[in-house]
């Protein structure tokens, strides 16, 4: 769908527009929004809201043809809800039923003229990037893989956003949310591929396609070069696949040389059994979004590269299956990680950390401005935190927690949101073990902490903050499918560093 915005005016009015569709609000009080009542010359829309046709409440729609005035062929009434207060999640309601109705219009091209720049709390930017998110949510297809297709509907291609102005700043604004929701469609796809197609090689070519697409530097290290490195905690991981691993570095040298880079780190198990410590058969299907982690590092890649942005950005992936074999590690196995530190593996299906741990001690060599991790690390942070915010975790101390806020600061901008949880001392204790340095899982309590915990015994040498997206990266059941997050959040955050 191809997106512009134009300025309407006492001269230029939204009224003699000449489109196959024009949206505008109305509002469960039975007012109108200002471009509502430039269609209203007639009274149509008015009668429909005292009839009863349409009620304002959020998502609500009604499809008139031929209003008095107008020069558009078709005029969309949609719900707003209150109209002194319009919330996010209304804002968000009524944009999801307009693209609803687009796509089943005979129209090609439509104007939205809802009042974008009147959601609480909320600015112009904001609203734009809901749009263009939503339109393209609504565009995404999980049939890749059918046989058959399912059937494309016409429906609106081109779609114009009307504003009261068009600064530098709105232009900015629908070009980030443009490689957001790029990036967002990369990640989905790469989540909901099977982990028979999506495999470490696979994400691997995917690197190398982006770096060719947006002038990236890409290296691709396989397991003899991984081995030379000794990182053998996340060698230990990938022991009982036949699918080799990859460990994937890519550069956007966007910003001076000198300039300390941001470096995201990216799990990227692209199946995930449990190894030995077998998963339950029920919805083990779902371990293909292992590697979502990994997939929103490539998606953040892809918007940074559409936007050019100046800023030295890293992306690092530890890319691997957890197969269970007679090879594969076994509970009660020592590995030494990269850094010299033994772990002792208590439950194999608590691989993610140990293919990060040798991710994040490979990063010292960048010397980060900082580095953060993105990883579906566990189902603990699920019953913590649901399915609404990531998990966000870091030390506590005047650098980690300006990187915190920063990152909290880019999720509610975005509207992919976070919730900081600890990372102390205390869960450290959890971690001790008889015969190691540390054990890969913790003492019963805190699961999510203690993940937390064990990867920060590997970043002490760089400031680091650590995203767990299991509860978001995800939906089950009927709506089962990857949802893109969170590349809004670290590609706002990238963004506001620049």
């Amino acid at each position: 769908m191809d997106f512009s915005i134009k300025a309407f005016d006492t001269k230029n009015t939204i009224a003699s527009a000449k489109t196959g569709c024009v949206a505008v609000a109305v509002f469960e009080n039975k007012k109108l929004s200002q471009a509502a009542k430039a269609f209203d010359q007639g009274g149509e829309i008015t009668a429909a809201l005292k009839s009863g046709d349409i009620t304002g409440k959020p998502g609500s729609t009604l499809l008139l043809r031929g209003a008095s005035g107008a020069q558009a062929a078709r005029v969309l009434l949609v719900g707003l809800g209150a109209d002194e207060a319009i919330s996010e999640k209304s804002f968000a309601t009524a944009v999801a039923a307009t693209f609803k109705a687009f796509s089943q219009l005979g129209a090609a091209d439509a104007i939205i003229a809802l009042p974008m720049q009147d959601v609480k709390q909320r600015d112009l930017a904001w609203a734009v990037r809901a749009v263009v998110c939503a339109a393209h949510e609504s565009e995404f297809r999980t049939d890749a893989q059918k046989s058959k297709k399912d059937p494309v509907p016409a429906g609106v291609r081109k779609v114009t956003l009307a504003a009261a102005a068009v600064d530098n700043h709105i232009k900015t604004a629908l070009a980030e949310a443009q490689a957001i929701a790029n990036g967002m469609d990369l990640t989905k796809e790469l989540g909901n591929l099977s982990a028979n197609v999506c495999t470490p090689t696979y994400l691997a070519n995917t690197a190398k396609k982006l770096a060719k697409d947006y002038d990236f530097d890409v290296e691709v290290l396989d397991r003899k070069q991984l081995e030379a490195l000794k990182m053998g905690s996340f060698l230990s991981v990938t022991n009982g696949s036949e699918e080799p691993p990859k460990f994937i570095v890519l550069k956007h040298n966007g910003g001076k040389s000198k300039d300390a880079p941001v470096v995201l780190v990216g799990k990227g198990i692209t199946f995930d059994t449990g190894g030995i410590s077998l998963k339950p058969g029920a919805a083990m299907d779902e371990m293909k979004y292992d590697m979502c982690g990994a997939a929103s590092v490539l998606g953040t890649f892809r918007a940074i590269g559409e936007l050019d942005l100046k800023l030295n950005v890293i992306g690092v992936i530890a890319a691997c299956e957890n197969m269970p074999s007679g090879r594969a590690t076994k509970p009660g196995d020592i590995v030494t990680s990269m850094n010299g530190l033994t772990i002792e593996v208590l439950n194999t299906d608590a691989e993610g950390r140990l293919v990060l741990c040798d991710a994040l001690t490979y990063c010292e060599r960048f010397k980060p401005a900082a580095v953060i991790d993105i990883a579906t690390l566990t189902g603990a942070c699920i019953v913590a935190l649901g399915h609404h915010n990531s998990g966000l975790f870091t030390r506590a101390d005047a650098a980690h927690d300006a990187l915190a806020a920063e990152l909290l600061i880019a999720g509610k901008q975005a509207g992919d949101t976070a919730w900081r949880l600890p990372v102390e001392e205390a869960y450290n204790e959890q971690l001790k073990s008889n015969f190691a340095d540390l054990g890969n899982i913790g003492t019963p309590g805190g699961g999510s902490a203690t993940a937390a915990c064990f990867l920060e015994n590997f970043t002490r040498k760089y400031t680091w903050a650590h995203l767990d997206i299991a509860g978001t990266a995800w939906k089950s059941g009927s709506a089962k499918g990857a949802t893109g997050r969170p590349v809004p959040l670290l590609t706002t955050f990238l963004i506001n560093r620049v």
